[in-house]
């Protein structure tokens, strides 16, 4: 008998990991996960280059929070490529 219980308890085990593997998968293609990464982004450069005295920091601030923003839509595309062809 302590062997079918310790195989329930790694049942259980298992499925609590799944469901954090799960968990944390939603939050990495959140779109609120997006967003808030780009709002941070987007304040902390215009602060550095407010602090630089980079004129119109909060405008020229919108460039590269753009640019992180579109590498991180390209994630899941490259990502296709690295497990068809990469990793095998």
């Amino acid at each position: 008998m302590a062997k079918l219980e310790n195989l329930e308890k790694d049942i259980s085990a298992i499925k609590a990991r799944n469901k954090q593997v799960e968990l944390d998968k939603q939050w990495e293609t959140s779109c609120t996960r997006r967003v808030l990464i780009i709002a941070f982004t987007y304040i902390a450069l215009g602060l550095y280059m407010q602090a630089i005295h980079i004129p119109n920091p909060w405008l020229n601030a919108i460039v590269p929070t753009t640019g992180f923003y579109l590498s991180t839509l390209t994630m899941p595309f490259f990502r296709k490529l690295w497990e068809k062809y990469i990793r095998s």
